[in-house]
């Protein structure tokens, strides 16, 4: 019977082919299916590159931190830049711990305010250095109170050692004036930007002692993007200036290295025809002068040209130039 029939391969891709072309075509009749959602309070993305400036930055800004906190706390600190990454205010302070240490940062001359948050299981062991302790992970300063304002004066030391840092790590790129504006403790009552407003966040990893905690910054988008051509230019000049550096680094790499060296007679060619018929005792024409310097070949690439000479019961290459005539 006809129903019986089995389709073949061809028929069955034909079926799909069919299929598919008709969706197709109903798809470009009607736009509305083409569409994509689009959600408008979707933070304007900054572009990769200047990510990667701000992720360097940063680094730059975790080692100079580190030397600053060790020298004040009078401890071993590190600190390890951990992310740098683009967020709606709302989500950034959503990720904020509660209650927290957290200051509103002055940025001039640049309008707007920044954040940055210290987590309670950090400060507390560095209010206890501060005051004589030993800051080490006790019941005393696993602490998730607020701070005192007694407490909040003497953390205040440290996040101007921060702030300070963080100017001088921005000097490379623009000159900002970073400042303490207000003491918040609960990052749901932050109001000076926004909930849709973008920020740029830096997540950075603070250990002083056996404690570790995080470090997390808040810069509004909209900075950023305004600097965005004097990013451009930090990365280019810092590119330039690396330049020497790197070459002397790659030199000292390459040194080891071992490299091929030939010193060849070139002559005139010969077809394989006459490459096979030569016998025992014929006579090969080079047609080469004994005084015409021969090549020296450094790895198949030609570089010096002289003359092959005996340095006793051994042959050498003394060289006569070094820089190759043009051919």
């Amino acid at each position: 019977m006809e129903s019986d029939r089995l389709l073949s391969q061809d028929e069955i891709d034909g079926v799909f082919r069919r299929l598919a072309e008709e969706k197709a075509k109903t798809e470009e009749d009607d736009p509305a299916k083409r569409a994509q959602p689009y959600d408008f309070r979707r933070p304007d993305r900054i572009a990769k590159d200047q990510l990667r400036s701000i992720h360097l930055l940063h680094e730059n800004f975790a080692r100079s931190l580190a030397s600053s906190l060790s020298a004040y706390l009078r401890a071993y600190v590190m600190v390890n830049l951990v992310s740098v990454e683009q967020l709606s205010f709302l989500e950034f302070s959503q990720c904020l711990p509660s209650p927290s240490c957290i200051i509103a940062m002055g940025m001039r001359p640049y309008d707007g305010n920044g954040v940055l948050e210290i987590n309670p299981t950090l400060v507390f062991p560095i209010l206890e250095m501060l005051l004589g302790g030993t800051g080490k992970p006790t019941p005393s300063n696993q602490l998730t109170r607020e701070l005192t304002e007694i407490e909040q004066s003497i953390v205040e030391v440290v996040f101007r050692i921060i702030l300070h840092d963080l100017r001088e790590s921005w000097r490379q790129v623009t000159n900002v004036s970073f400042s303490i504006e207000s003491h918040e403790t609960e990052p749901s009552l932050l109001q000076f930007m926004a909930p849709n407003e973008a920020v740029v966040t830096i997540s950075l990893e603070i250990r002083v002692g056996e404690v570790t905690g995080m470090m997390n910054v808040g810069i509004p988008s909209i900075i950023i993007k305004m600097l965005r051509q004097k990013f451009d230019q930090g990365w280019s000049n810092r590119r330039s200036e690396a330049t020497e550096s790197d070459q002397r680094r790659v030199l000292q790499l390459v040194k080891p290295g071992l490299i091929q060296m030939d010193a060849r007679l070139q002559g005139p060619t010969l077809t394989v025809e006459d490459l096979l018929a030569i016998e025992e005792g014929d006579l090969l024409m080079f047609d080469f002068s004994t005084e015409k310097p021969l090549n020296l070949l450094v790895n198949s690439r030609l570089k010096f040209q002289g003359q092959v000479v005996a340095h006793g019961k051994k042959k050498s290459f003394i060289i006569r130039s070094l820089n190759i005539p043009s051919e």
